[in-house]
């Protein structure tokens, strides 16, 4: 008798184990998006670094609104906001030279703070972290702590203002990235449907804006393991996404 028992509950097990597997929802299948973004800016092709790119559910025309509010936005270029504040001409080409929106972006190296390429606003702080900390290698690490606000990060909030209204009309389940110094970021995690890959807020290349809202598919099980998706604002038969391009307009004048 004891045999029979034993063959009963190994099958009452079995169909345990099945039924609960049953009910357990199926795996969720998600994809990834591998972008590459080059520029040319009429000197030469190459990676755009450290730009922030977003993938918005929907079609283009479903996200028709966001789009248009995208293309009617007033841009203010780097050059033109540390202008308006009064910056000296060695900080505007110190920002210029790495693409930076604010001083953050790359590390102020002595030649910047005396000598013949120093900038004005950086040997000021430096001056004062000399006093506050009377050591002159904290003082320059710690140079942006002595600089004025509006300086060291004013047009980067500017910018964050802007792209957050844009964010909120977007709707809470954007992806974003931000591209590394040769211009690739990936998208992970990404549910399979349509979506709007976009800037938001246009990208300054040379002498011109550069937005780009495309419609991107995702496939499930997508691994990127296939060519990136190239993002440009050149021309090609291997770009995905080509930005549309408006000539950057002159300073205003106050």
């Amino acid at each position: 008798m004891r045999a029979p028992k034993l063959v009963f509950f190994a099958l009452l097990l079995m169909v345990t184990v099945v039924l609960a597997q049953s009910q357990q929802p199926p795996a969720r299948q998600t994809g990834v998006l591998r972008l590459r973004v080059k520029v040319n800016d009429s000197a030469r092709l190459r990676g755009l670094a450290r730009k922030r790119f977003f993938l918005i559910p929907g079609t283009i025309e479903q996200n028709r609104a966001l789009i248009d509010a995208i293309e009617r936005q007033t841009v203010l270029s780097r050059d033109c906001y540390y202008q308006r504040i009064g910056a000296s001409a060695a900080l505007i080409s110190w920002l210029r030279e790495s693409e930076c929106e604010s001083v953050y972006c790359r590390g102020v190296e002595q030649e910047f703070v005396s000598g013949p390429k120093a900038v004005p606003e950086f040997a000021t702080a430096f001056a004062a972290g000399q006093k506050e900390f009377g050591n002159d290698e904290t003082a320059r690490q710690w140079l942006t702590t002595n600089l004025a606000p509006n300086v060291r990060d004013g047009f980067y909030r500017t910018q964050q203002t802007v792209l957050q209204t844009l964010l909120k009309q977007a709707g809470t389940e954007v992806h974003s990235v931000m591209t590394n110094r040769d211009g690739t970021a990936y998208f992970t995690d990404l549910g399979p449907g349509t979506y709007v890959l976009s800037n938001l807020i246009p990208t300054e290349v040379g002498q011109t804006f550069v937005t780009w809202n495309c419609e991107v598919q995702i496939k499930p099980w997508d691994l990127a393991t296939e060519k990136p998706y190239l993002v440009s604002n050149r021309k090609d038969r291997n770009v995905k996404c080509l930005g549309t391009e408006k000539p950057k307009p002159a300073c205003p004048i106050d």
